[in-house]
Protein backbone atom coordinates (compact mmCIF):
# COMPACT_ATOMS: atom_id res chain seq x y z
CA UNK A 1 0.00 0.00 0.00
CA UNK A 2 2.69 2.13 0.75
CA UNK A 3 4.53 1.42 -2.26
CA UNK A 4 1.49 2.61 -4.22
CA UNK A 5 1.18 5.73 -2.30
CA UNK A 6 4.58 6.74 -3.57
CA UNK A 7 4.21 6.01 -6.96
CA UNK A 8 0.96 8.09 -6.92
CA UNK A 9 2.61 10.91 -5.80
CA UNK A 10 5.80 10.74 -7.89
CA UNK A 11 3.82 10.54 -10.91
CA UNK A 12 1.65 13.52 -9.89
CA UNK A 13 4.80 15.44 -8.95
CA UNK A 14 6.21 14.30 -12.50
CA UNK A 15 2.64 15.20 -14.20
CA UNK A 16 2.92 18.28 -12.46
CA UNK A 17 6.69 19.07 -14.27
CA UNK A 18 5.44 18.40 -17.62
CA UNK A 19 7.70 20.86 -20.18
CA UNK A 20 6.09 20.53 -23.26
CA UNK A 21 3.22 22.08 -22.03
CA UNK A 22 3.24 25.81 -23.26
CA UNK A 23 3.84 28.50 -21.03
CA UNK A 24 0.64 31.17 -20.24
CA UNK A 25 0.56 34.48 -22.75
CA UNK A 26 0.29 37.40 -20.72
CA UNK A 27 -2.01 40.18 -22.82
CA UNK A 28 0.18 42.76 -24.03
CA UNK A 29 -0.41 45.80 -21.90
CA UNK A 30 -1.79 48.43 -23.77
CA UNK A 31 1.10 51.87 -25.02
CA UNK A 32 1.00 54.24 -22.05
CA UNK A 33 3.24 56.62 -23.73
CA UNK A 34 3.61 58.20 -27.04
CA UNK A 35 7.00 56.84 -28.45
CA UNK A 36 7.71 59.43 -31.11
CA UNK A 37 8.28 63.41 -30.58
CA UNK A 38 5.63 65.59 -32.86
CA UNK A 39 6.75 66.54 -35.84
CA UNK A 40 6.25 70.67 -34.57
CA UNK A 41 8.70 70.07 -31.34
CA UNK A 42 11.21 72.65 -32.08
CA UNK A 43 14.07 72.41 -29.44
CA UNK A 44 14.40 76.42 -28.38
CA UNK A 45 17.88 78.52 -28.99
CA UNK A 46 19.69 80.40 -26.88
CA UNK A 47 22.87 80.93 -25.01
CA UNK A 48 23.85 80.47 -21.46
CA UNK A 49 21.23 79.95 -18.43
CA UNK A 50 18.50 81.20 -20.19
CA UNK A 51 19.35 79.05 -22.81
CA UNK A 52 19.78 75.64 -20.95
CA UNK A 53 16.50 76.50 -19.03
CA UNK A 54 14.24 77.34 -22.28
CA UNK A 55 15.59 73.93 -23.42
CA UNK A 56 14.98 71.73 -20.23
CA UNK A 57 11.18 73.14 -20.15
CA UNK A 58 10.85 72.24 -23.44
CA UNK A 59 12.21 68.52 -23.22
CA UNK A 60 10.04 68.40 -20.25
CA UNK A 61 6.57 69.40 -21.29
CA UNK A 62 7.34 67.24 -24.40
CA UNK A 63 8.01 64.42 -22.15
CA UNK A 64 4.91 65.45 -19.80
CA UNK A 65 2.94 65.32 -23.34
CA UNK A 66 3.77 62.06 -24.49
CA UNK A 67 3.56 60.12 -21.17
CA UNK A 68 7.09 59.64 -20.06
CA UNK A 69 6.94 61.47 -17.06
CA UNK A 70 3.93 61.84 -14.64
CA UNK A 71 2.43 64.92 -13.46
CA UNK A 72 3.98 64.62 -9.48
CA UNK A 73 7.36 64.31 -10.83
CA UNK A 74 6.97 67.28 -13.57
CA UNK A 75 5.21 69.59 -10.94
CA UNK A 76 8.87 68.71 -8.95
CA UNK A 77 10.97 69.41 -12.26
CA UNK A 78 9.10 72.49 -12.57
CA UNK A 79 9.96 73.90 -9.53
CA UNK A 80 13.39 73.09 -9.82
CA UNK A 81 13.23 74.95 -13.36
CA UNK A 82 11.29 78.04 -12.04
CA UNK A 83 14.57 78.26 -8.75
CA UNK A 84 16.97 78.28 -11.98
CA UNK A 85 15.04 80.72 -13.79
CA UNK A 86 14.86 83.10 -10.91
CA UNK A 87 18.73 82.65 -10.19
CA UNK A 88 19.20 83.25 -13.68
CA UNK A 89 17.12 86.66 -13.92
CA UNK A 90 19.03 87.26 -10.92
CA UNK A 91 22.52 87.50 -12.72
CA UNK A 92 23.76 83.91 -11.28
CA UNK A 93 24.55 82.51 -14.73
CA UNK A 94 26.39 79.15 -12.94
CA UNK A 95 24.14 78.69 -9.47
CA UNK A 96 21.68 78.62 -12.66
CA UNK A 97 23.52 75.95 -14.76
CA UNK A 98 23.94 74.59 -11.50
CA UNK A 99 20.84 74.12 -10.54
CA UNK A 100 19.83 72.69 -13.96
CA UNK A 101 22.02 69.98 -14.00
CA UNK A 102 21.56 68.96 -10.46
CA UNK A 103 18.00 68.59 -11.48
CA UNK A 104 18.62 66.83 -14.59
CA UNK A 105 20.77 64.10 -13.08
CA UNK A 106 18.58 63.89 -10.30
CA UNK A 107 15.58 63.18 -12.74
CA UNK A 108 17.54 60.42 -15.20
CA UNK A 109 18.29 63.27 -17.88
CA UNK A 110 21.70 63.56 -19.76
CA UNK A 111 23.43 66.24 -17.47
CA UNK A 112 25.29 67.86 -20.09
CA UNK A 113 23.74 70.96 -21.83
Amino acid sequence: MRSLLLTALAALSLAACDASAPAPQAAAPAPATTEVTPDNFRMPSGEGCAGDIARYRAIMDNDLSMGHVVKSVYNQIEKEIAEADAQCSAGHEAQARATIVASRKRHGYPADL
